[in-house]
């Protein structure tokens, strides 16, 4: 998989990354016995990710009636994850444009630009749920429980507890997460079956907006420069990536031999 015109896309993640995916990683990545783990983690952190965004939208920019309207938008996504009910037609039936059916609060000065960016994420990873669990099926992967890897928990662990700054922490911290699936997601692409690897190309360019917005969310909302939050948090997530990880996941870090 030639990634040369994607190129333009992965310079600024990798200069915003304080460090590349060890090769440690990848080798495990693409042993055949480990596909079936970074699809289903994979699946898992798409709706995450959704999970995370609607919850940010829900806390500090609609009312409680456009609140209680996403949180049904996600749930048969997480029937399907948490009590394996559903399929994908269901899935599908459930698209709607949850946009005309959110109220934003008056007191909130961003709260516009947050759910304008957050649902548009929010559609997209839903959408890449929906692509990742046809690929499983196709291939005859049965989903299965899986522990949650650490990498995201020691992260939002760096969240400080007043507002806004717990608010700009999520932020970065969703920036780290997005970017550092991008990243990956080209780190496996020449090491996977020409279907797959089309699939994790295709979704470099929302995972490279993605962790933007975050960034300018972020930034918007700081009163102050997040230089150095976005520094620190930064530091926290490279040494995840580098230190050795019993479990091995999307996100997880070097594999214990």
């Amino acid at each position: 998989m030639n990634l040369s015109a994607y190129q333009s896309l992965l310079d600024p993640i990798e200069a915003f990354l304080q460090c590349q995916t060890p090769l440690a990683w990848i080798n495990e990545a693409k042993k055949t016995e480990n596909l079936s783990i970074l699809l289903i983690d994979h699946m898992i952190c798409e709706l995450k990710a959704a999970q995370t965004a609607a919850w940010l939208v829900r806390k500090y920019a609609v009312d409680k009636a456009s609140g209680d309207a996403l949180l049904g938008w996600l749930q048969p996504y997480e029937n399907l994850i948490y009590r394996q009910e559903g399929n994908l037609d269901q899935l599908v039936d459930s698209h709607h444009d949850i946009s005309k059916k959110l109220v934003l609060r008056s007191n909130c000065a961003y709260g516009e630009e947050l759910v304008d960016k957050m649902i548009m994420l929010i559609k997209e990873e839903l959408h890449h749920f929906y692509q990742v669990l046809d690929i499983m099926n196709q291939r005859h992967i049965d989903y299965k429980n899986m522990t949650a890897g650490r990498y995201a928990k020691t992260l939002m662990q760096q969240v400080r507890t007043h507002e806004p700054a717990t608010l700009v922490d999520k932020l970065i911290c969703g920036a780290y997460i997005e970017a550092r699936s991008c990243e990956r997601f080209a780190k496996l692409a020449p090491y996977v079956d020409d279907e797959l690897a089309r699939f994790y190309v295709s979704l470099l360019r929302s995972e490279a907006r993605h962790y933007q917005d975050y960034l300018k969310l972020a930034q918007q909302i700081s009163p102050h420069d997040i230089d150095d939050r976005v520094k620190l948090i930064g530091q926290v997530e490279a040494a995840l990536i580098c230190q050795e990880d019993s479990e091995f996941r999307f996100h997880s870090g070097v594999p214990l031999m």
